[in-house]
């Protein structure tokens, strides 16, 4: 905007000075039009700069390694819209890095993490360029760059290690085990087992049972450089999947700069917004998980190392 004022200025002075050197209708028609042409720009431009809206589109998610491009539209309702200008900040809650970045370029997508774009400062111009007014800001848009799954190698052969128990289901309702047990006052007429209860003489009730799952504990710290990182949530990701996979409920916590935060997977819709949150959560400045004593049927504690299991 500076430089445009500038060069008005020159035109201003130019005009100003053939009016002073010819006093002829010529000069003084280019004075006028010189003076009066920022106001001209001014009112046209008024009703484009006054509709005009500031667009951020980013995908919602990423996978790291992947490159996108930050695009940030300016559009308007009426005219097209004059210049603008506005500064646009990305940050990484999991490493508080900041960056400045410029519209077009290339998102930090190489380490997962949450990446909170937003935009500020935000000015447009009439088309001269030689008059502004602050533009609304659009809201904040957060791309959850999430790591690549890594393998663990020597997983123990989990159904072995967790032990399960039967216990009569809540409700009752269909099941595919049953326990055979004699007839209580209050229970379900319709899951009395007639044919058996004819043959014994006695009121046999089929009791619907479901499995008690053993607690299963999945442990890190989410500290260390961005490559540690990159591998404790890849290995996180890919044991949950495995765990998913396995039909085996399980618990996450995880040790971030606002203390141990815990969360409770049962599908992969939940683990992937648990890995999304932690993705979005500051890094821990000290401390372990590992002090922390969790009883468990099977607990792994997930690290950073490149040799880690």
């Amino acid at each position: 905007m500076a430089t445009r004022r500038i060069i008005y200025l020159f035109a201003w002075i130019a005009a100003l000075v053939f009016f002073c050197a010819y006093q002829q209708w010529f000069a003084w028609l280019t004075l006028l039009i010189v003076v009066c042409l920022p106001i001209f720009s001014l009112l046209i431009s008024l009703p484009a700069m006054l509709t005009a809206r500031l667009e951020l589109r980013l995908p919602a998610h990423l996978t790291a390694g992947i490159p996108c491009q930050l695009a940030l539209e300016c559009r308007s309702q009426l005219l097209p819209p004059p210049p603008w200008k506005c500064r646009i900040n990305v940050s990484r809650p999991v490493t508080c890095q900041q960056w400045r970045v410029k519209n077009g370029s290339s998102l930090p997508t190489e380490h997962c993490g949450a990446l909170i774009c937003s935009v500020q400062k935000a000015k447009i111009c009439d088309y001269l360029g030689l008059f502004s007014i602050p533009l609304r800001l659009p809201d904040d848009k957060t791309v959850f760059v999430r790591p690549k799954p890594v393998p663990i190698r020597d997983l123990p052969q989990l159904e072995q290690h967790i032990a399960r128990s039967w216990q009569p289901k809540r409700g009752g309702g269909f099941a595919e085990n049953h326990e055979l047990r004699l007839y209580r006052p209050g229970d379900s007429v319709q899951q009395i087992h007639w044919k058996l209860s004819a043959k014994t003489g006695k009121l046999i009730l089929r009791e619907p049972m479901e499995p008690e799952r053993s607690r299963v504990l999945l442990r890190l710290d989410l500290m260390g450089s961005d490559a540690e990182l990159d591998r404790k949530l890849g290995r996180l990701l890919w044991l949950g999947r495995h765990l998913t996979r396995l039909h085996i409920h399980y618990e996450i916590q995880c040790l971030t700069a606002n203390g141990c935060e815990q969360w409770h997977i049962t599908t992969q819709k939940e683990l992937d917004k648990a890995i999304d949150s932690i993705l979005g959560c500051s890094s821990s400045t000290q401390g372990s998980i590992q002090s922390r004593v969790e009883h468990a049927a099977w607990q792994f504690y997930i690290g950073g190392g490149p040799d880690e299991a």
